[in-house]
């Protein structure tokens, strides 16, 4: 069986790569050129907003690069998850994207664009017929967190791909989807072993996070056999090896052994990781398991309110010690002064250079730092509301009078003014939950356009 070749640019599309790098996985005459456009990690916001967390400028620049050259090569490119969250505004921003790269390099293709943005009121049906359950640790779902949710997109597998590529797409774009998808629906469609495919994707869909040293900015190439898949980097300054490769298998996981997807899981209990040269790995043993029911993870985000903040930072090694109490009697200042307004909010202090990553998670209790970096953040209901407690707790600890305390002139110094930032909508994850479906589809439809 004659390889697949799969060209990885980057790690998200937008984080760029060096066009070197790119140049080098193109002599190797790749089958396809595929990116993963986004994910999760950036939290709620970008779902529920309909913004995207990656740079217009940054994407045309990438997209420019793989559509021409998948044009005058003629390799199918693939996009998923597009615009970083893949719901229907995501979507559209990247497809006016391509439509002008099309424009201005005078390109003519085949593109199919498969939403994934899912009408409320198809859930609230799933919800009925008892086809939703959680993904742990989300609670089970209810009908007002569903009227409360803004945006619902449903992760897609590599179903709806092979149903555009059986209809000539040359370029897709995809709402949210799995990540692995991208990179092997194209040869399970053509025969592969959709195990191999699909781990190699899940390696692929990083890029070149899997090599030493790793980066996210730069590509990675995979090779596709009957029984096996191989990857190399395309950057001379880096190297797969065996162990660079399956920490990356392991990235992202609550079991290292398997890996579930729409559809099924993939198992690695017999997975093998062979150094073939200085630079490639070899993998074997990946099998793919379908499972009884089909399922599609959903993503939902909710409007929760809005945010204000101010940046801070001491050196005052008194008040560094006594921080946590004054931390909590600036809380109690600010909760008296407006107890009669009924102002219902939250307030957070983020201490860096204690615990403002880890919080109570945090093992190492004692301050070890000659200064201290203060993040103090409100939420409420309304902007306004959230600018005045931001701003009574920003006055109240700047003028704090704490045990010990020797100077009189404030306790805080403000690398900017205005010292308080208006930060906008702020979002949580309503929506992290499995729904069973007949189809897989069923979910996404595709529209198929001449560019």
């Amino acid at each position: 069986m004659k390889e697949f070749k799969v060209l990885s640019p980057t790690a998200i599309l937008g984080y760029g790569f060096p066009m070197e790098s790119f140049l080098e996985g193109m002599k190797r005459k790749p089958d396809l050129i595929a990116v993963d456009a986004g994910s999760t990690d950036p939290g709620p916001y970008y779902l529920g907003s309909g913004i995207s967390f990656t740079d217009r400028n940054a994407v045309k620049r990438d997209l420019t690069i793989m559509i021409n050259a998948g044009i005058e090569n003629g390799v199918p490119v693939v996009v998923g998850t597009s615009g970083g969250s893949g719901g229907e505004p995501h979507l559209k921003w990247t497809r006016e994207i391509v439509e002008e790269i099309a424009k201005e390099n005078s390109l003519n293709f085949r593109m199919a664009i498969i939403h994934a943005e899912i009408d409320k009121k198809l859930i609230i049906k799933k919800f009925n017929e008892n086809k939703i359950t959680p993904l742990h640790p989300a609670p089970e779902l209810t009908i007002k967190e569903l009227n409360d949710t803004n945006r619902i997109v449903g992760q897609m597998g590599i179903e709806p791909f092979i149903k555009a590529l059986e209809n000539k797409a040359q370029v897709i774009l995809a709402g949210r989807a799995y990540d692995p998808t991208v990179f092997a629906a194209l040869p399970i469609k053509n025969g592969y072993d959709p195990g191999l495919a699909l781990h190699m994707g899940k390696i692929l869909e990083c890029a070149s996070i899997a090599a030493t040293p790793g980066s996210g900015s730069d590509c990675m190439f995979g090779y596709l056999g009957e029984d096996y898949f191989k990857l190399e980097p395309l950057n001379k300054i880096r190297r797969c090896t065996t162990m660079s490769v399956a920490a990356h298998t392991l990235y992202e996981k609550t079991n290292p052994y398997i890996l579930p997807g729409p559809g099924g899981v993939i198992d690695l209990f017999n997975t093998k990781f062979e150094q073939i040269d200085d630079n490639i790995v070899k993998v074997t043993g990946s099998k793919f398991i379908p499972s009884e029911k089909y399922t599609i993870k959903l993503e939902g985000a909710k409007k929760i309110g809005y945010r204000t903040i101010s940046i801070a930072g001491t050196r005052d090694p008194i008040m560094i010690s006594e921080i946590d109490s004054i931390i909590e009697e600036v809380k109690e200042r600010v909760e008296d002064n407006f107890k009669s307004h009924g102002f219902e909010y939250f307030l957070d202090f983020k201490i860096y250079g204690k615990d403002a990553i880890m919080g109570t998670l945090e093992p190492c209790k004692h301050i070890a730092g000659h200064e201290i970096g203060i993040i103090i953040e409100s939420v409420a209901n309304q902007q306004e509301i959230a600018n005045t407690i931001c701003s009574f707790a920003r006055s109240t600890m700047l003028h704090f009078g704490y045990k010990g305390r020797i100077s009189t002139a404030g306790n805080l110094a403000f690398p900017y003014s205005p010292s308080d930032f208006k930060a906008g909508e702020v979002y949580e994850f309503s929506l992290y939950h499995l729904v069973e479906v007949d189809n897989p589809c069923e979910l996404f439809p595709i529209e198929t356009i001449e560019v």
